[in-house]
């Protein structure tokens, strides 16, 4: 109980600090990582990421990964679930396992005189999971109950109508969970193969941020995965856009329509990004602040919130964007967001508001590397990103260079109104699927 107090006070104790000092280390096996050294207090975060997530899952698998990863701290080793649990809890460590569409996350987070049986107890996990029956059938059943819930869920049915319509058979078309169909299929070599294709070296990008010396830091890596595959499944093809601008409707009883909308987007490593960022930022990025919250919430009242957002995936781009309304009202509320898609398109932003934007984006990153934890993600979401290692250094800079002329010339060359397509679930009032 004691470690278990100590762990969550050194959580709520770390300072805030953007002015961090990275390095890069690579161990003696050839693992790459960054890494914040921080030694005021005795505790380390470390962050990994397999790129490749449920879009690998192998045809006639769906929701194989998805799994497989819930699977992960379900037993390992010589040591069943419970046992596993146990060990964990006794030496005041805390291990995350979470799939998304386009990699595995995992993090870990533990005190540094416990640092040596955390991480041996993480390599069970990575290496040597059991996946034992029992398991299998619990966490299927959560998954399963999961299926069954999202098939009640608006937004989530929204959501997927959207991803099925705009990438059809590419794995971003369907839910990365599978189906309830897929999902009780799953044999156990299916998700030992899922394992085997989704961990592996050639995908992994690894952070620490803490009380540990580059040097322990390398000798870590090795010892934690080391052992994993050399190579993993071949990642997905780039997925083709498939959805015009339209909307798509499906009934559904309930008083609120969910509407999901998007084109697509930008990559994030093009030159134009940061001015897009800025655009999307005052289009409907910046909550209360943004176009869209004023014109659809606050002057009109049509919805509690609605927001905007980029989303440069790896093997796709789009920019996409949701908000709820009454029947009665949505469609109201998608004729203006199409008229502030259009305007910005053609007249780009005002200098009011690309200043206070700026102010807000380059006053509010710092406040992100508040902790041990929160720095391990941003360093290794940086290098999934392909970003460089002063990016915390030179990011605001690039803020604050993108001009007016920047985002009026992205503007018009990114934001497509005829191009824009609406989802809405729900029984909306004279609004119809047109396409």
């Amino acid at each position: 109980m004691m470690l278990r107090l100590a762990f969550a006070l050194i959580l709520f104790a770390l300072p805030v600090r953007a002015d961090v000092e990275i390095q890069d280390v690579t161990s003696p096996g050839g693992i790459h990582a960054w890494l914040v050294e921080s030694h005021e207090l005795p505790f380390t975060a470390l962050e990994i990421r397999f790129r490749g997530g449920t879009s690998l899952d192998a045809e006639g698998a769906r929701g194989a990964v998805n799994l497989m990863t819930g699977l992960l701290e379900e037993g390992a080793g010589d040591l069943d679930a419970q046992e596993f649990a146990k060990a964990r809890d006794a030496l005041a460590a805390s291990f995350s396992f979470r799939p998304s569409t386009d990699a595995i996350a995992i993090s870990a987070r533990f005190l540094t005189e416990n640092r040596g049986e955390a991480v041996d107890l993480l390599r069970l996990a990575l290496v040597d999971p059991r996946f034992d029956p029992e398991a299998v059938e619990r966490v299927r059943g959560q998954v399963l109950s999961g299926l069954a819930s999202d098939a009640k869920d608006p937004g989530h049915i929204a959501g997927q109508t959207f991803d099925s319509q705009a990438f059809g058979g590419h794995p971003y078309g369907s839910d990365g969970s599978g189906t309830p169909e897929s999902v009780r299929g799953l044999a156990r070599d299916q998700i030992v193969a899922a394992h085997d294709g989704a961990l592996a070296r050639d995908r992994v990008y690894v952070a620490a941020a803490g009380d540990i010396t580059a040097e322990d830091l390398g000798a870590l890596l090795d010892r934690l995965l080391g052992d994993l595959p050399a190579e993993g499944a071949p990642m997905p093809q780039r997925a083709d856009w498939m959805l015009d601008g339209g909307v798509t409707v499906v009934e559904f009883p309930t008083p609120q329509a969910s509407v999901r909308f998007g084109q697509q987007g930008i990559k994030r490593d093009d030159p134009d990004f940061f001015p897009a960022y800025v655009l999307n930022e005052v289009l409907g990025g910046g909550g209360f602040g943004s176009r869209l919250m004023t014109e659809v919430r606050e002057k009109r009242g049509l919805t509690y919130g609605i927001g905007t957002y980029l989303a440069p995936m790896d093997h796709a781009e789009m920019m996409m964007g949701y908000f709820a309304s009454s029947n009665a009202t949505v469609g109201q509320a998608i004729e203006i967001v199409r008229g502030e898609w259009r305007q910005a398109a053609t007249e780009g932003v005002t200098a009011e508001e690309l200043e206070a934007t700026k102010t807000y984006l380059t006053g509010s990153y710092p406040l992100r590397f508040d902790g041990n934890g929160p720095i391990a993600s941003i360093l290794v979401g940086m290098q999934m990103e392909g970003l460089p290692i002063d990016y915390p250094v030179t990011r605001n800079a690039r803020i604050e260079a993108v001009t007016l002329e920047d985002v009026k010339r992205v503007a018009e060359r990114l934001l497509r109104p005829e191009a824009l397509h609406f989802v809405v679930v729900g029984q909306p009032e004279g609004v119809s699927s047109d396409g």
